[in-house]
């Protein structure tokens, strides 16, 4: 019995090894177009995280804008409106300059 199961492992270690071979030469194949691959997605990446970035900093330009149009602007609002009313008061007043 023992003899026939070492007869059989010495059947199958060459299909092993020829396996083997075949999947090292397949990783061999394909180990190029894995590198360039990292490259590209390592690229992109950092391509991707740069204008995340700017896309960041402009909504932080906005929304400070927008703050400030709140914060400022908007509660001179009142003053501003009193402002025009007066300037189309005094300009509704004033005689139109006449050209010759």
């Amino acid at each position: 019995m023992e003899a026939l199961f070492a007869l059989l492992l010495l059947a199958v270690v060459p299909f092993v090894l020829l396996a083997v071979a075949f999947k090292v030469l397949f990783v061999l194949i394909l180990l190029p177009f894995k590198i360039v691959g990292g490259l590209f997605k390592g690229i992109l990446g950092l391509l991707g995280g740069l204008f995340g970035l700017a896309a960041g900093g402009i909504g932080l330009v906005f929304g400070l804008l927008v703050m400030l149009v709140v914060l400022v602007l908007l509660p001179l609002a009142p003053l501003l409106l009193l402002g025009g009313i007066v300037w189309l008061a005094l300009k509704a007043f004033s005689p139109a300059a006449r050209t010759a």
